[in-house]
């Protein structure tokens, strides 16, 4: 069973930057797919996945990362002035970032109107 975790923007804005980012691995831990509301800045995304990396053991092999974000390439200046305004307003609230344990997540692919998360199959292991 694949179980997602959402994350509400307001839930991780009022963390610190490594705040943010120990609840982001905590979740993941645990064999959950976050799923944030928003962007994490490239800076928490880089300590993301330094600290990842510092993590990584038997239990724990990393993750898959993934940021969604609404790109109007093709808007009339009226359009693309609206949402420079609403970036202004509401900073990195839009789009989607997807974070999954590696053991999970074999590769998340994205275009502009999906997003494709492969998973690895995971068959339960008989201790005897």
């Amino acid at each position: 069973m694949i179980t997602l975790q959402f994350v509400p923007y307001n839930e991780l804005n009022r963390l610190t930057p490594l705040g943010r980012i120990k609840k982001i691995l905590d979740i993941v831990k645990e064999n959950k797919i976050v799923l944030v509301e928003g962007r994490l800045k490239p800076s928490e995304e880089a300590e993301l996945i330094q600290r990842t990396m510092e993590e990584v053991n038997r239990e724990f092999k990393g993750i898959e990362l993934c940021t969604i974000y609404p790109e109007n390439k093709n808007d009339d200046a009226i359009n693309k002035l609206k949402a420079t305004m609403i970036d202004l307003l509401i900073g990195n609230r839009r789009g989607l970032t997807v974070i999954g344990p590696a053991t999970i997540v074999k590769e998340i692919k994205r275009d502009p109107n999906k997003i494709q998360l492969l998973t690895n199959n995971m068959k339960k292991r008989r201790r005897r």
